[in-house]
């Protein structure tokens, strides 16, 4: 997956704006069942909203952060709090429900 420029993460931010996480990461931190719910979340959904609830130091959320995108082949497009926002482009053209945009808008 071609990495995501600057605006296009923040069209994405702005998408997910209204979102409500789908996915929490508790005590036990990554987990396979939690890779397979960002997963499954990720095909269903392309972009989703990720809730870091036992965990408060940026460095512990930055190493899962970096499991989870090798684990799904996503990419992380930004984290505010506890919120992070990840996104994974749909293989199946007839299922995006995401247009991210090639070029910046003058």
């Amino acid at each position: 997956m071609e990495k995501l420029k600057g605006f296009q993460k923040k069209y994405l931010k702005a998408l997910a704006h209204a979102m409500k996480p789908v996915v929490f990461i508790g005590r036990n931190g990554v987990t396979p069942n939690v890779i397979q719910a960002v997963d499954d979340a990720l095909d269903k959904h392309e972009l989703i909203k990720l809730k870091f609830i036992d965990f408060k130091e940026k460095s512990e959320k930055t190493e899962i952060i970096g499991e989870i995108e090798d684990a799904t082949t996503s990419e992380m497009v930004g984290m505010v709090g506890h919120i992070a926002l990840f996104y994974r482009r749909q293989i199946d053209p007839d299922k995006r429900t995401i247009t991210v945009p090639e070029r910046q808008a003058k």
